[in-house]
This record gives C-alpha cells, sequence and structure tokens, in this order.
C-alpha cells in the first residue's frame, strides 16, 4: 500500500485548474520527487494533500485513510514562502514544536541549527531567505515524522547547505520516512529521488523510477545528407516518443531498443549516427516542452 495515494485530485480557481485529475502513489520509505515548470501545480497539490485548500475533486489518503487532525502528528511540511513568526527567536520557534508534537526532539533541532550555522537567539524578522528556509528544514527533520512533505527545501539556501538538506532527506529514507519534495533544480531531485512525477498545467505527464526513465529513454541522433531529405515515416516508429528535426540534424526520442532505431535513421541516409544517454533534466524538458511538427517529424506524448 502506499503510504500517499492521490487519486483523481481537481483544484480549480474560477475556470483555471491548477490541478487537473492527478492521480499517483508515492511508497513508503521513498524519496519522491515532484517536478513541473513554475505553475505547473505543485505547491497547489501540497495545499490539497495537507488541507490548506479544499479540493475540487478527487481525494487523498494516507496509509489508506483520509486527512484528519490526528494525521498531523505524522506529517511535517516545510512551505515554498516562510511561516515563522517575525517576533519569535529561532530557540522559540523550536520551543514551540517541542510542546505542540509529542516525537519533537529539540536537541535534534539543536544540531540541525548548529549545522547550518543558526543562531537561535536571532529573531525570525533578522533572518535572510536562506536561513528562515534552513530553521524550517531543522524544525521538522527534528520532528521525527514519519512523512515528510518539502516544498522547494534548497530555497535560498548556499551549496553546501543544499547538499545537507539532501543528504538529510536520503538518511530519513533509510530510517524508513517517506519524502515527498518539490525542487526547481533538477539535479537535486536526481541525485535525492527514487521516484519523480512530472507535472505540467495541473496534469501528470510523466511518472516511474528515476534509475528506469534514465534506463529506457535514449536520444538517436543522426546528420542528414541535406535539409529536404526525407525520413521516410520514421517519426512513426512505436519505439520514438518524440522526434525533432532541425534542418539536417534528427534527435529521435526512444524509449526502447535504441541500436534498433540508430540502424533505421542509417538506413534513411544519416550520418554520424549516435545512441546518446539521457540525464533527468533531458527526461524533464522533453515530458513538458512540445515538439514542432512537420511533414516528417511529429511530436508525440511522453506519457499518457
Amino acid at each position: 500500500m502506499s503510504t500517499i495515494e492521490i487519486s483523481h485530485l481537481r483544484k480549480t480557481y474560477g475556470p483555471y485548474a491548477a490541478v487537473d485529475d492527478l492521480s499517483l502513489g508515492v511508497d513508503s520509505g521513498t524519496v519522491f520527487g515532484l517536478l513541473g515548470p513554475n505553475g505547473a501545480g505543485k505547491t497547489t497539490t501540497f495545499k490539497c494533500m495537507l488541507g490548506l485548500a479544499r479540493a475540487t475533486a478527487g481525494s487523498v489518503t494516507y496509509d489508506g485513510k483520509p486527512l484528519v487532525p490526528q494525521t498531523f502528528e505524522r506529517i511535517a511540511y516545510v512551505p515554498e514562502r516562510s511561516v515563522l513568526y517575525e517576533w519569535m527567536t529561532v530557540a522559540e520557534h523550536v520551543e514551540m514544536n517541542r510542546r505542540a508534537f509529542t516525537k519533537f526532539d529539540a536537541a535534534r533541532a539543536g544540531e540541525l541549527l548548529t549545522a547550518f550555522q543558526i543562531d537561535p537567539r536571532k529573531k525570525a524578522r533578522a533572518l535572510s531567505k536562506g536561513m528562515r528556509t534552513a530553521v524550517m528544514v531543522a524544525v521538522a527533520f527534528a520532528r521525527n515524522a514519519d512523512l515528510l512533505i518539502l516544498d522547494e527545501p534548497t530555497s535560498g539556501l548556499d551549496p553546501v547547505n543544499q547538499r545537507h538538506v539532501l543528504s538529510l532527506m536520503i538518511n530519513e529514507a533509510a530510517r524508513g520516512c517517506t519524502i515527498i519534495f518539490s525542487s526547481h533544480q533538477i539535479g537535486q531531485v536526481e541525485r535525492a529521488a527514487e521516484q519523480i512525477a512530472v507535472i505540467d498545467k495541473g496534469r501528470l505527464v510523466l511518472k516511474g523510477a528515476v534509475d528506469d526513465l534514465k534506463a529506457d529513454r535514449k536520444i538517436v541522433e543522426g546528420i542528414l545528407p541535406d535539409a529536404n531529405a526525407a525520413l521516410n515515416g520514421i517519426a512513426d516508429d512505436p519505439r520514438i516518443l518524440r522526434a525533432d528535426r532541425a534542418e539536417r540534424i534528427v534527435r529521435l526520442l526512444v524509449n526502447r531498443d535504441a541500436d534498433g532505431v540508430a540502424t533505421l535513421l542509417g538506413s534513411a541516409g544519416a550520418a554520424g549516427v549516435r545512441v546518446v544517454d539521457l540525464n533527468l533534466e533531458d527526461i524533464f524538458l522533453y515530458a513538458v516542452s512540445p515538439a514542432d511538427a512537420t511533414a516528417d517529424v511529429v511530436a508525440k506524448e511522453t506519457a499518457r
């Protein structure tokens, strides 16, 4: 059973659908990355999961049960924007959480704040954006929660502290915690996440295990004899998810048998044919960027 099950979630604001028929599951003890362009619906999804926004349709369950007040004892949330109280010190935020949550570990919070080089005597209003993020992350991880929902948890942090947050996430998952997080920095997701989902305009466009997505998808490139050379319908091959052509250069995104597609492209007269591995950034861009259609090159969906 998935720790989190999102089923046909929809959230509208007037005629605009911020989240549109989103369904996905997050398995227990995994690090799950939620990717998407700005405005794709990531934050709205998190808000609906936590009851901070009322879903128009659909449901979210935790271990098969709907969200209830008692569920929040198991969940720690780091929002994209600071929710620290300006007039309170960092130490007072720690104490507030110690009183509110039974499993909160104040000693661990202190250790994490030290690692982030945060002075607990400072008031929130004196903290930079990155320092506020660090405080929220430290408090969340000190909760010893079963589930962490992190919306841009490295926002404003320097590279050293970004790496520290990713290491914390990986370590928490190793002890059985389930983590779902969003990030604009795809390299961070590639390093930390085992599973990902990509949403665009509120809809799911791709999901799967990071290693499987990278293993299954390849790019086959070739250079045609001239800009008018025909591909003889190669783009319609079911192994090809998407085909792009810029004058003589052809790039084919394939989901299997890349060597076979390379042979096919070579038989069409292409020179310099090669198979190229994709990284997660390539996969993301192919998922959210529409292809240009030509007579021989037709865009295909990367997921349904």
